[in-house]
């Protein structure tokens, strides 16, 4: 679709406008669960060092937390963003990519690990109209027990996930994650630890809202 290399912030721009994000109400169904919040926490290691380098990525502060209404149209949205990000970005090590063991970056050159997916995924979408609010970088511990990011996105029927090891938007119950930590939706910069309240083998039932 775009060229990985030599792009940068334009390419971002394009997609963003193409993609021309809507947010139209639907009628509501049935929510599926949310995660439950816990007490503020420590920020994930790399996040102070990245709002250092980007804060336009990072300013806000306090705000009313604001969730998406999840129509057809946003679904649709959603699905494109994770997919585009997913094909046009490839995995990289930040110790091969940069020489260090941690570093989170917008990867404009193309190449980065699962954070970096998460923060161009965030972008597009906010570069597009959607709230900050609503999408929120999340901590989790994937099937093998290893930290991994994702993007949470806060909507009316839900809480549903964008990660680079699903080209599918899936609802949180359905990744078999377990969550850690994520963003405030009243503030980026603060973090809150979360706890699911699941059961060890998540036997959760809810389904993309729309194919």
């Amino acid at each position: 679709m775009f060229k990985r290399t030599g792009q940068g912030s334009k390419g971002l721009a394009i997609v963003a406008l193409l993609l021309g994000m809507g947010t139209a109400a639907h009628a509501g169904e049935e929510r599926v669960l949310y995660a439950s919040l816990g007490d503020t926490t420590r920020a994930p290691i790399g996040w102070i060092e990245f709002c250092s380098d980007n804060p336009e990525e990072c300013r806000g502060g306090a705000s009313q937390p604001r969730d998406i209404v999840l129509s057809q149209t946003a679904w649709r949205d959603l699905s494109k963003v994770n997919r585009w990000v997913n094909e046009n970005v490839k995995p990289m090590t930040d110790m091969d990519h940069w020489g260090v063991i941690e570093k989170w970056s917008l990867p404009t050159d193309g190449y980065g690990d699962c954070e970096d997916y998460v923060l161009l995924k965030r972008k597009l979408l906010i570069d597009a109209g959607w709230p900050r609010e609503a999408l929120l970088i999340t901590v989790v511990r994937d099937r093998k027990g290893e930290g991994h990011a994702v993007l949470t996105v806060k909507t009316d029927k839900g809480e549903y996930v964008l990660d680079n090891q699903n080209e599918n938007v899936v609802a949180w119950t359905e990744t078999g994650y377990r969550f850690v930590k994520r963003q405030s939706q009243s503030d980026p910069n603060v973090w809150v630890s979360l706890g699911d309240g699941r059961p060890a083998v998540a036997t959760a039932s809810a389904k993309q809202p729309y194919r």
